[in-house]
């Protein structure tokens, strides 16, 4: 059976959230549904990109100004609603998926008025500083149909959802997935070359944009701890974001321009990660990280902090290494310890692949939600 579906994410940006709607759009085009990714606004100017990226039909809503921001964007977001409905109302859709919070709370209800049988909203991890009117919001309209399923992305995530008031049977974990790559034909040396990574450097990448949320901080002041030790260790933060200038006055400030590198965006993860010794997550909150499947699936082992969905994935000892949050240094006794193990690092790095091959693919992702959607076309 080929389905209508439509795909609603918030932002157009480089991001988790982002490839984890784009990635499960290629798979239902792939699999002979029609698929539609909308979204509310295009905040890294991704569109005209995206469009030529990608083999179905991408849609800005044009729903925020990005230089008025707040209560002065509000006509631009009344006017991305007004589209979004025009679009749910003729585009005779039989699911709409929504990737964030503000997704469910705005396109969902939408959704429902139009007459879209099968709505799927996502929890996809801890969001921190919501107001307690939008959570309730949320969870009302998750607990009367409004949102028919709630997709969580790990067991603690769904917790989560509970603890708030969202009723159990309403909820459905689906854990986040990838496509499976492989990185063994990418030239690993030429990239260490481009890099400036001497034969001898042990290359720790960190991927992730730069908020308080990832925490990078922990690892830039971890290095000040490991280089003393020894000084092979080489870390890399791939990422953009607001803590950029932060970051370098840190580095700066701690003398460790030659130890940790802030590498910007990267168009071409593997690239990067066929280049790296050890993936190093040190976030604060996380739901089930996108960047921490794509380490593991380049065949990396991982040091990352023991947080939300990461703990589910990560089998200590035989993965990689969990430290604490905010602990720069076990973070750092965790780098000494694989530094100084490289077989270690080959062993933790082929089971982390193994891990990702065996549970956290796409085709396992995405056949989860079809069920759920035709669950939700079979409910009357």
């Amino acid at each position: 059976m080929s389905y209508s579906i439509v795909l609603l994410g918030t932002q157009m940006a480089v991001g988790g959230a982002q490839k984890l709607l784009l990635e499960q759009a290629l798979w239902f085009q792939s699999h002979g549904h029609k698929v539609t990714a909308v979204f509310f606004y295009d905040r890294d100017n991704l569109h005209e990109k995206w469009k030529q990226t990608y083999p179905f039909k991408i849609q800005n809503l044009e729903a925020f100004d990005k230089k008025a921001g707040g209560l002065r964007s509000l006509p631009k977001l009344l006017g991305g609603l007004l589209k979004l409905w025009r679009i749910l109302q003729k585009g005779k859709f039989d699911a709409i998926v929504t990737f964030t919070h503000d997704s469910n709370v705005l396109g969902l209800p939408l959704a429902w008025l139009a007459g879209i049988r099968s709505r799927v909203g996502t929890h996809l991890g801890e969001i921190r500083g919501m107001s307690k009117w939008r959570n309730g919001l949320h969870t009302f309209l998750v607990n009367h149909g409004v949102i028919q399923t709630l997709a969580a992305s790990s067991a603690r995530t769904r917790n989560n959802a509970i603890e708030v008031g969202v009723e159990p049977q309403r909820i459905v974990t689906i854990y986040n997935a990838i496509m499976p790559f492989d990185v063994a034909h990418i030239d690993r040396e030429s990239v260490r070359e481009k890099l400036g990574l001497k034969k001898e450097d042990v290359f720790f990448v960190a991927v992730g944009r730069l908020v308080y949320e990832k925490g990078h901080e922990f690892l830039v002041e971890a290095m000040s701890l490991v280089t003393k030790a020894d000084s092979r260790a080489i870390a890399g933060i791939c990422g953009a974001g607001p803590l950029r200038d932060q970051l370098q006055t840190q580095i700066e400030k701690l003398n460790l321009q030659n130890q940790v590198k802030l590498l910007g965006q990267w168009d071409e993860i593997p690239e990067l990660l066929a280049a790296a010794d050890v993936f190093v997550l040190p976030s604060r909150w996380e739901g089930l990280p996108m960047a921490l499947l794509e380490g593991m699936m380049a065949g990396l082992p991982v040091i990352a902090t023991r947080v939300e969905g990461v703990d589910e994935v990560v089998q200590p000892g035989e993965h990689g290494l969990l430290a604490p949050l905010e602990s720069p240094a076990e973070l750092a006794q965790a780098i000494l310890q694989l530094l100084g193990s490289p077989q270690d690092r080959q062993r933790m790095g082929a089971a982390a692949r193994e891990r990702v091959l065996s549970s956290y693919t796409t085709d396992r992702m995405c056949e989860a939600y079809l069920r759920v959607i035709e669950k939700g076309l079979s409910e009357k």
